[in-house]
């Protein structure tokens, strides 16, 4: 045998290790399929309770029922997921224990749901906090959308991609907060 060939098929051994660890795990909870297809079920890493915050810029919050369509996303969210009103801006907020690609930026879900988006631009508020916020508009309504991703040591991104590469390192929890407010 030559010595390249030996050394191409050890590379490809070495590369195929991770996944053959992967599936045979995945075989051993239940078949691979239902897996791909209910990955909600085999999240073990979601939160089991959640201390939400009670107020947010010293206004208390008032608990708002999911939509349908947020339900509906929270059962894959390897996360909780809650929505509140502080009188005048909706939060929602989500809590992470681990890096996921299912935090995406709000711009994504309000593209999705119709609206015309500006870019997103950095902004600070009135205690020198960072957030990304941008404009939605449809059917003549106006929103101002502001969000980040905070850790438990006070370190905040704002935005999703530069959180996702930060957390793969570790660290953690995450608190994702965004903001929409009616703009008048």
């Amino acid at each position: 045998m030559n010595v390249r060939a030996f050394f191409v098929g050890a590379l490809l051994v070495a590369g195929a290790m991770p996944l053959a660890a992967h599936w045979s795990s995945l075989a051993g909870n239940r078949t691979v399929a239902a897996q791909w297809l209910r990955p909600a079920e085999v999240q073990a890493d979601v939160p089991a309770h959640v201390d939400w915050p009670t107020h947010f810029r010293d206004r208390p919050l008032t608990p708002l029922p999911l939509s349908e369509l947020e339900l509906r996303f929270a059962r894959r969210f390897p996360g909780a997921i809650a929505r509140f009103s502080d009188g005048e801006r909706v939060l929602i907020l989500r809590q992470l224990d681990r890096p996921t690609r299912q935090l995406h930026p709000a711009t994504d879900c309000f593209a999705a749901l119709g609206y015309s988006i500006d870019r997103p631009r950095p902004s600070a508020d009135a205690d020198g906090v960072a957030w990304s916020c941008f404009s939605a508009t449809r059917d003549g309504r106006s929103l101002r959308v502001c969000e980040h991703i905070a850790d438990a040591e006070g370190q905040t991104w704002t935005d999703v991609s530069s959180w996702f590469w930060a957390a793969q390192y570790g660290g953690g929890p995450w608190s994702a907060t965004t903001i929409v407010e009616s703009v008048r």
